[in-house]
């Protein structure tokens, strides 16, 4: 079909999510009109039940860690008493804090058009909001995001289990924390959540299929990570497949046999999956296996319809939905004039344990897979005098360089704010920044961020000009006479 000879708005962006709203808001900047449509809240999952509610209960686990060894700081260590009911409204101020930076008055202020409803897309061209009201417009975008993925496992729906979207509201009206917690799911969320509630005194199981927990990382990370929150009291059950649960039991298949685990709450963190019932999609015949399939410019089968965000993938981060919003409102915006390809060469990634893990571009497996010859550069915190000072010299930081340059290929770093030291490498890495030039750049003393510069001197005495100091040693002697 043809596009409408008059559209209503520029633009309209279905659900707004972190990648919707950050389309509409660069859409809105460059004038167009645009159409806010959300069923929910604004702010979408990031907001209200992942990335910030996950981050504040981290921190308070964290405090929590530090009463229990405040002997290391020459305090007296005690374990922590607190109010379970103070801890989840904490976290529910902290989304209030953030929460008008996402609100409908925000985005009315700069001029969006935002639509409290359910959307649909009828034809390639038209939006209908709660079966009813229709717009039409030259440019669609769709943000609509993920959800837990739930296992199809005997007994679990009637478990009462919780998600990471269900488990902040659930557990705001609890008077105390669940004292026996099993998490199902070896992942990035699986992982903070079981060092989280370890931390502030759940007996904690974490149960995972395969052989090891943070399977997109490292071998050596991924037992790092797990040493550390066995150590904090996290019972890590890898190789174990749940297979039924039993009541408030869960019952796992292991190479001994069946094991049963039992629980008072179970919180399913076995990844996500994307949004795409319900849009009008599979009426269109646009592809949604796992996915909505786009081109290299964010376009779907129809090159007017775009999509963002964990509902387009590849990768299911805040950030990257972001990243992606600015390809898709630009091109859905200009693209007759011009279209920008959508660029995913580097994406950092953070799992918020304690140590955090950071990384960017290839790992050591990821460059084996993919044939990319690399060599391997490490530095220890052992000995970085501001993580002694903190009490935070676990970690590395580990990079993968071009064999004969100094160009970083990846990096991974274990530490304490690993997340903030990775900010460097990932700048370097997006503008061909090498290692010399981050070994010539004065850093702070004594900083965290110091380490990657002691890699890069790692990385240079590796390479060091043998015969040029041979030469400069006979010099030195001549000079002495």
């Amino acid at each position: 079909s043809k596009p409408p000879r008059k559209s209503d708005p520029n633009l309209i962006v279905i659900r707004p999510g972190p990648g919707g709203l950050v389309t509409a808001y660069i859409a809105a900047t460059v004038r167009a009109k645009v159409t806010l449509i959300e069923a929910n809240k604004m702010g979408g999952d990031c907001l209200n039940t992942g990335c910030v509610p996950s981050k504040a209960l981290i921190r308070t686990a964290r405090l929590a860690h530090e009463i229990r060894t405040a002997d290391w700081y020459g305090l007296e260590p005690r374990e922590p008493v607190f109010d379970f009911k103070a801890v989840m409204k904490r976290i529910q101020s902290i989304i209030q804090v953030i929460e008008p930076a996402d609100s409908v008055e925000r985005y009315t202020a700069l001029g969006v058009d935002v639509r409290l409803g359910y959307a649909k897309i009828v034809d390639p061209w038209t939006v209908e909001i709660d079966g009813a009201e229709r717009l039409t417009s030259r440019a669609i975008v769709l943000a609509a995001g993920s959800e837990p993925a739930v296992p199809n496992i005997l007994g679990l729906a009637e478990s009462g289990y919780l998600t990471s979207d269900t488990m902040w509201n659930e557990l705001t009206h609890r008077d105390a924390l669940p004292s026996r917690l099993v998490i199902l799911g070896g992942g990035p969320i699986g992982a903070e959540m079981a060092q989280a509630f370890a931390r502030l005194g759940s007996k904690v199981t974490q149960v995972e299929h395969g052989p090891r927990i943070l399977s997109k990382e490292d071998e050596e990370v991924s037992a790092f990570v797990a040493e550390q929150l066995s150590e904090e009291g996290v019972d890590i059950r890898t190789g174990h497949e749940a297979v039924r649960v039993e009541g408030k039991t869960l019952v796992a298949r292991a190479e001994e046999g069946e094991v049963r685990i039992p629980f008072d709450d179970i919180i399913v963190a076995v990844g996500r999956k994307a949004r795409l019932t319900g849009y009008g999609l599979e009426e269109l015949g646009i592809d949604t296996d796992r996915i909505v399939v786009t081109n290299d410019y964010l376009e779907t089968l129809y090159p007017n319809i775009f999509a963002v965000g964990d509902v387009a993938g590849p990768y299911q981060f805040t950030h990257f939905a972001a990243h992606q919003a600015w390809y898709a409102a630009v091109n859905a915006l200009f693209g007759s004039l011009r279209r920008y390809r959508a660029d995913y060469s580097i994406i950092p990634r953070v799992t918020f344990t304690d140590p955090e893990v950071a990384q960017v571009g290839h790992t050591e497996r990821s460059a084996r897979e993919a044939g990319v010859e690399h060599e391997v550069v490490r530095y220890d915190l052992g000995h970085l005098d501001r993580a002694v000072a903190e009490g935070a010299n676990k970690g590395f930081v580990k990079l993968l360089v071009a064999p004969g340059k100094d160009r970083i290929l990846g990096a991974t770093i274990v530490a304490h704010n690993a997340g903030e030291m990775i900010a460097e490498i990932v700048l370097a890495m997006k503008h061909g920044i090498g290692l010399g030039k981050l070994l010539g750049t004065i850093h702070a003393y004594p900083t965290m961020a110091e380490a990657n510069k002691y890699a890069a001197g790692e990385w240079k005495k590796a390479h060091k000009p043998e015969r040029l100091l041979r030469w400069v040693e006979r010099y030195h002697g001549w000079r002495r006479g």
